[in-house]
């Protein structure tokens, strides 16, 4: 079994003096690729080196609304320069976040849009982050996104999953569907179609029951996926290709 990880951040500084380490771990495990989206433009170099250090590993690039008070208006310039010339699989980690507050709402989605409008340039699908915003973030996508994506770690409702799913977009499921107190989530796993899903750690974040208190891995994908292989009431081997084709279908990998 060959594992595509959608969403991880190996190049965050806390995976610095064992980057190796968990790269091979996540290699015993079965995690083969993985997707490493950036979040700011001082990201963007360290990224494009990680990536280009470690086999398997692919680069996307973006504006995270979490940072919103670091981005700058030439940061979007700078950002098209790098999608043309870097080619990653993707634009991202962009899209909006209200959980603290809405005072830079209007920013943040200046940075969305723009971001949208980018990607569809450059023909990339996105690679979204949608918190205490998805309503808002879904009208932005069905006005400004033209070639998809995936808005990761979904934590919405069924309408809302049915209705990115109807505008080309998969939802990236993380560990948080191990929890039994998710059960929004793990009913959406259960009943959306073969093609709506992605797997993900977002690691060094979202740690899974199993594992609280640690730094997240791309390794302990292998557990949520026998989670929603069992919430699918399918085979894990079958479920794990299905969630591959839909992560080389949707970054062209």
């Amino acid at each position: 079994m060959q594992l595509i990880d959608s969403h991880c951040h190996l190049d965050d500084d806390r995976f610095d003096a064992r980057r190796g380490d968990v790269i091979a771990l996540a290699a015993a495990a079965g995690v083969a690729r993985m997707v490493v989206p950036a979040t700011t433009a001082n990201r963007w170099e360290k990224v494009k080196q990680v990536c280009a250090d470690n086999a398997g590993l692919y680069p996307a690039y973006g504006l995270h609304p979490w940072f919103v008070e670091q981005h700058q208006v030439a940061h979007l310039r700078e950002l098209d320069e790098w999608l043309g010339r870097e080619q990653p699989v993707a634009l991202g980690e962009c899209g909006l976040d209200y959980y603290a507050s809405r005072v830079d709402a209007d920013w943040q989605q200046r940075l969305f849009v723009e971001q949208l409008q980018l990607a569809g340039n450059h023909r990339l699908p996105v690679i979204v982050h949608v918190r205490k915003a998805m309503d808002e973030a879904i009208g932005l996508l069905r006005r400004h996104a033209r070639h998809g994506g995936v808005v990761h770690s979904f934590s919405g409702s069924w309408q809302q999953a049915q209705q990115l799913y109807d505008l080309g977009f998969r939802l990236g499921i993380a560990a948080t569907v191990g929890f039994d107190r998710a059960k929004k989530l793990r009913a959406i796993v259960a009943a959306m179609p073969d093609d709506a899903l992605l797997l993900e750690s977002d690691a060094p974040d979202q740690p899974g029951a199993t594992h609280r208190g640690e730094l997240n891995q791309p390794a302990f994908i292998v557990e949520h996926l026998r989670t929603m292989a069992e919430l699918r009431q399918c085979d894990v081997d079958d479920l794990a290709a299905v969630l591959n084709r839909n992560a080389e279908a949707l970054f062209s990998l």
